[in-house]
């Protein structure tokens, strides 16, 4: 199981002392009580961290810049308790390079009709200070996250845990290392992308390796260790022989065995977060990876199919941001491939050959054992089920020449109206919003990809401000799309986002 650091976020307050000592202990004093109140919550996925009251231009510069240097400092929330002077913070957040959240609100929720004074007034002017501060975000064009609202409130605090999530999205995104298992699929456009862009952008490496290096790991993992997993697997799953003869049945899960013990081992000692693979360049792999890859995924490693390297990515930023997360539903690599169009009735469905994430299971998760016409080898086993229900989203990251597009579309996952037996996959079945009609023409004009980082955990709202802060464009499709405005939004991206 690979997991992302223990983060931390540190709390910022901005004041003067223009209003005397007094003053900034009264500051000091609410903004720790903030803090205490925030870690008490039980909301927040991580611990917020206290820091002393910024009130000039040196100690906000060398504050930010020890955030930047704290390896486990995931990103700042700040907040102007009185009047800060906004050229103070000029420097230190030119210089900062973590997510930063403004947070907008005041230490009283209701104003004290009977006692209010000028001190009060002076001492309680978020509504002044955060003013200031806002415009020099705006006037430096940065980007950040505004969260308005009382802090005790636990819809504020719920949009503060959001942004948390997305902010280890960032965090976490220049430490991805994608492994490409051979090429993407010949001829394929979709998978393919600038991989040194991506590093500029997202700080990604994404590496090629050999199949056979691979496969020489698989090839040398120990008898006992593939022998223990086997057990591993027929205790987890249900066992689905289908005629089969049990012996043989057992020999194909054990060729997946290997190949995820193998598989982890490589990719931990080399350091990749993520991997591709190809159905076209097997090598000496006795199958193509199936059940291998759905449970590496389950452990948190992103992946993408027929060499698609940016979803892969996307489903292990994805994967990070809902660590942890309560109740969690599950989220995977996912494709489109076929409608339903009964009025009524209408939907997509969603599968792959073999490599659809456990974790996005509901009910009962059998091995299958059956032929596959791509990949020239021997049957390969792999996880079946159907999907959970529910609201989710599913994400495509295109790349379009000049400059990257991450396409949010709301879904509604359901259950098919009948069974399928014959189809020997993992399945989802969706329904985009608006509804199929639109959804489908709107992604189409966008040039969405068939492939998808689905999650029923994450929100647009978390992966559009993800594509905000590192600076590329998103769109949105959802239940307000229509297709007149949605063509127009792109036309104005493409000037918007020209370089």
């Amino acid at each position: 199981m690979i997991a992302c650091k223990e983060y931390k976020f540190w709390f910022c307050t901005g004041s003067q002392d223009l209003y005397g000592d007094e003053c900034l202990a009264n500051v000091a004093e609410h903004s720790h009580k903030i803090v205490d109140a925030l870690n008490a919550s039980g909301v927040l996925p991580y611990e917020v961290i206290w820091k002393p009251t910024l009130i000039t231009n040196e100690l906000i510069r060398k504050t930010f810049n020890e955030a930047n240097m704290d390896e486990n400092c995931a990103g700042v929330i700040t907040w102007m308790h009185t009047f800060s002077p906004a050229k103070s913070w000029i420097l230190g957040l030119q210089e900062f390079r973590k997510p930063l959240l403004h947070l907008h609100t005041q230490f009283n929720e209701e104003i004290p009709y009977d006692t209010i004074d000028m001190d009060f007034m002076n001492e309680n002017q978020a509504a002044h200070g955060d003013r200031e501060y806002g415009h020099i975000f705006s006037r430096l064009g940065m980007e950040r996250k505004v969260v308005m609202g009382h802090w005790a409130d636990k819809n504020v605090q719920e949009r503060i845990a959001s942004w948390m999530r997305t902010a280890i999205g960032v965090i976490e995104s220049s430490h991805v290392r994608v492994m490409r298992i051979a090429d993407n699929m010949r001829n394929v456009a979709v998978t393919e992308g600038d991989k040194v862009e991506a590093q500029i952008k997202f700080g990604w490496e994404i590496d090629a390796y050999p199949v056979n290096e691979i496969a020489e790991a698989v090839a040398g993992v120990p008898q006992g260790d593939i022998d223990t997993l086997v057990e591993e697997y027929y205790d987890k799953y249900e066992i689905l022989l289908e005629g089969r003869d049990e012996a043989e049945f057992r020999k194909h899960v054990a060729v997946q065995a290997g190949i995820e013990i193998g598989f982890e081992r490589f990719l931990e000692e080399k350091n990749y977060q993520a991997i591709v693979t190809h159905f076209g360049d097997l090598g000496s792999l006795q199958q193509l990876p199936g059940l291998a890859i759905q449970r590496l995924m389950e452990k948190g490693y992103g992946f993408g199919g027929e060499g698609d390297w940016k979803t892969a990515a996307m489903v292990r930023i994805m994967k990070i941001m809902t660590q942890g997360m309560k109740d969690a539903k599950g989220t995977s690599f996912m494709e489109d491939y076929t409608y339903n169009l009964v009025p009524g009735k209408e939907g997509i469905l969603q599968a792959h050959m073999l490599e659809v994430c456990p974790t996005i299971a509901d009910g009962p998760i059998s091995i299958k054992c059956q032929p596959l016409s791509m990949g020239d080898r021997e049957d390969p086993t792999r996880l079946v089920f159907t999907s959970k229900t529910g609201p989710a989203i599913a994400t495509s990251l295109i790349d379009l020449g000049d400059r990257f597009r991450l396409i949010i579309n709301d879904v509604n996952c359901k259950k098919t109206e009948k069974p399928m037996p014959k189809l020997p996959v993992a399945t989802a079945f969706w329904t985009p919003e608006p509804n199929l009609q639109t959804g489908a023409e709107a992604w189409i004009l966008a040039g969405g990809a068939h492939h998808t980082a689905f999650s029923y955990d994450l929100t647009a709202e978390q992966m559009g401000d993800w594509a905000a802060a590192m600076g590329i464009e998103a769109v949105y499709i959802d239940k307000d799309t229509t297709i007149r405005n949605f063509k127009n939004e792109l036309l104005w991206n493409s000037v918007a986002y020209k370089k």
